[in-house]
Parts: C-alpha cells; sequence; structure tokens
C-alpha cells in the first residue's frame, strides 16, 4: 500500500508538470518533461534499490515497509529536492501571497 502511495503521488506530480507546462509553452515541452519524469524514477529507483539493499534486509521493517518502500522513501526524498530546484519557476507565487 506504501509502495502504491508513492507511485501515485508520482503520477499526479506528473500530471501536474505536464499542465503547466503544456499550458504555459506548448505540448512538446509537457511531454520532454513527463519523459524526464520517468527516466528519472526509474533510474532513481534502481540507484535508490541498490543503496537500500545495504541499509536494510528484504523484509524490512513490517509486511507495509519493507525494503522496496524504503528505496522508494529514499527516492522521494531525492527528488523532492532535485525538483524544487529544477521547477522553482513552476509554483512560484507573487509576494508570497499563495497567488500564481
Amino acid at each position: 500500500m506504501i509502495n502504491a502511495s508513492f507511485l501515485f503521488a508520482h503520477f499526479i506530480f506528473g500530471l501536474i508538470v505536464y499542465t503547466k507546462k503544456w499550458q504555459d509553452e506548448n505540448l512538446t515541452s509537457g511531454l520532454l518533461n513527463i519523459g524526464l519524469i520517468f527516466i528519472l524514477f526509474g533510474v532513481g529507483w534502481s540507484i535508490s534499490a541498490m543503496i537500500a539493499k545495504y541499509i536494510m534486509a528484504q523484509e524490512g521493517l513490517g509486511i507495509y515497509y519493507d525494503r522496496d518502500s524504503f528505496s522508494l522513501t529514499i527516492l522521494s526524498i531525492g527528488e523532492y529536492f532535485f525538483y524544487k530546484m529544477y521547477y522553482n519557476d513552476l509554483f512560484a507565487t507573487v509576494n508570497g501571497t499563495g497567488k500564481q
């Protein structure tokens, strides 16, 4: 269930980025950004799975938080900081009022 939550969060983030880029720029830009997110997710999950292999056993901390969930947690933390830098203009607000 935790894995599904992480995958759904990535899906929603991809839709938000695609929609904003498609509206602000063009369809090609939206599709390129979806491709970037897809590639970084796949490669990042592979790398974080290798890191998680050395830190945690396959069983993990219980039936709901196994090594795959741990690697998705590592991936999501890393992606959060990367996407915060890469898409800093996407969610910018005017004078801190929260309006875009």
